[in-house]
């Protein structure tokens, strides 16, 4: 097993500063690199970004930096820049660290962004149920505005920049890009057809830059030390550290900074101390609830955008669930695939129909009322879903099913033939 390095330019949660203050935040160099961003002018930040092979943080991978050369550079529209800060993928928590510990990291890069892009408004969606993390934000914006930061001259410069926190109503479909908008614009969070894509006809019909918390994050460390300091870190077409979350079946559980293209077995053994209760690895999930399920051979894995393609899988937000033998992976997938029924916007048919069917399709299954045909029943079904839907919220209820059937369907099975859950004390009655 390889040493597996880690790093504490994004994650520095155990250097015993708040850097929820902005004076605490400032000691350490905050803001510096805007000052930096404002030397260097737009089109060199642009340039960093790009060179710097900054995939997107928050599912996606799409290169940030590509994204913000979208943005047209003459329009008679205002430009915004829109953080999205939602969070709700199951197994996901990494954003949740800088809205709670360093607002203001995400702050700066919001700013670079806007200098970069010409933008002077910037819309801040936080999930709904992140009640102390909104106050916390919206107290580092505060600060801000009061130090000069913020406002019609940023930092004594010629750049406008006002920031704003929009909380959501809780609603997984709004960490769609542009169910988000229409939640910004007040209406119903449900998603738009593409094209047009957000970096043209974007909020309230203006270019729009969407991104993600954690991308974000990553923009001050670019422009500080360089898009080569930042490449260095981490892969060839994918730069940098990433903050991995690790939860589940694990001694140590938590968020670790690693380089992109650690390899998943190491950091699940090495920095999260193996399995609980000293138990085998079955199965993983690498990158959130949405990604393709991997079995215990599979985990030897560098994470990256490739490397999980190469395995069927994806690397998602980074946040890997880890399932022990023993654990019944029919009920897991119960779970997720009852979380997708509840989270669907009611938009597309095959998705409002579709993902309720297989939730019941697998309670049949996982109370041993189901027939063997309903396996291929609960397969079709999924992959009716998949890929006929206006976003990829269809894919994230079928992707589960269909990796967890076909590599543990004689789980699945036994429940079929024993007439109840063989992980459950007590056998569930037929009916």
């Amino acid at each position: 097993m390889a040493e597996v390095k880690t790093y504490n330019y994004l994650l520095r949660q155990d250097d015993g500063k708040d850097y929820r203050e902005l004076g605490e935040y400032r000691a350490a160099g905050g803001y510096k690199a805007v000052l930096k961003a404002v030397r260097l002018g737009p089109d060199a930040v642009i340039a960093e970004m790009k060179k710097a092979s900054v995939r997107g943080r928050g599912g996606a991978g799409f290169p940030a930096g590509i994204k913000w050369g979208f943005v047209p550079k003459e329009t008679d529209k205002p430009k915004y820049l829109v953080v999205n800060a939602d969070e709700g993928e199951p197994g996901t928590f990494k954003d949740n660290y800088f809205l709670s510990h360093d607002p203001h990291r995400l702050i700066e890069g919001c700013i670079i962004c806007s200098m970069a892009l010409g933008i002077e408004t910037c819309y801040i969606y936080i999930r709904g149920e992140f009640f102390e993390q909104i106050d916390t934000v919206t107290r580092a914006i505060e600060q801000c505005y009061e130090a000069g930061i913020l406002g019609e001259s940023v930092m004594r410069t010629d750049q406008k920049l006002d920031v704003y926190v929009h909380p959501g109503a809780g609603a997984y479909i709004c960490g769609e890009e542009t169910a988000l908008l229409e939640s910004l614009e007040g209406k119903p969070g449900q998603p738009r057809l593409k094209p047009p894509f957000p970096a043209v006809v974007g909020a309230f019909g203006c270019p729009t830059v969407i991104n993600n918390v954690e991308t974000l994050a990553t923009v001050p460390l670019i422009v500080e030390h360089g898009a080569d300091w930042f490449v260095g870190l981490g892969v060839e077409r994918d730069g940098g550290s990433r903050i991995c979350g690790v939860s589940g079946h694990v001694n140590n559980p938590g968020l670790f900074e690693v380089g992109v293209g650690a390899n998943m077995r190491d950091i699940i053994y090495e920095l999260a101390g193996g399995v609980s209760e000293g138990r085998e690895i079955k199965a993983v999930i690498p990158g959130g609830s949405s990604c393709p399920v991997l079995t215990k051979d599979e985990i030897d894995v560098p994470l990256t955008v490739e490397g999980l393609k190469e395995v069927d899988s994806m690397l998602g937000t980074c946040g890997i669930i880890v399932i022990a033998e023993g654990t019944c992976v029919v009920k897991c997938l119960q779970r997720i695939s009852h979380f997708y029924a509840h989270e669907s916007c009611g938009q597309c048919t095959p998705c409002r129909e579709g993902t309720g069917w297989v939730a019941r399709i697998i309670d049949n299954i996982e109370a041993g009322r189901a027939k063997m045909s309903d396996l291929d029943l609960l397969l079709d079904v999924a992959d009716s879903i998949g890929g006929n839907t206006i976003c990829a919220l269809g894919d994230a209820a079928e992707l589960p099913v269909l990796s967890f059937v076909s590599k543990f369907r004689e789980d699945f099975a036994e429940h079929i033939r024993q007439g109840c859950c063989p992980f459950d004390d007590q056998p569930l009655p037929r009916h």
